[in-house]
């Protein structure tokens, strides 16, 4: 009876992340935009053609980690981040509920003239 109770509270430990995802925090840095993965590291990002940083990090919907080719395609509406080298860095696949938070910045010039509070994840329009 006993394996059984912690089989059943394992399970529903399992179950849990999915119910109850934690509200992922963005840099003050990303910016909204569409992605379509090409072959590494080639990619089209709001309809422009452009190339992902050695080591990109790639984040699903479920905040895991994936590579490039297990993302092959799209259009994904995300956030990313650009290097200092204009390549794409970070880029995190937006669930509905983030895509939901608008406004957010999709150019730099927008970033700076709107204000972050990095708190309640939220772009004010300045």
């Amino acid at each position: 009876m006993l394996r059984r109770a912690l089989a059943f509270a394992a399970a529903c430990l399992l179950a849990l992340p999915a119910g109850a995802q934690v509200q992922r925090k963005f840099p003050q840095n990303a910016l909204r935009g569409a992605i379509v993965f090409g072959a590494a590291p080639d990619i089209a990002l709001n309809g422009q053609p452009a190339r992902l940083a050695p080591g990109t990090r790639i984040r699903d919907a479920n905040n895991m980690a994936v590579v490039p080719a297990a993302v092959y395609g799209g259009p994904f509406l995300v956030h990313y981040t650009i290097d200092p080298f204009g390549l794409v860095k970070d880029i995190w696949i937006l669930t509905i509920d983030e895509a939901a938070n608008k406004p957010w910045p999709t150019t730099t010039d927008e970033a700076a003239a709107w204000t972050f509070d990095p708190i309640a994840q939220a772009w004010t329009k300045s």
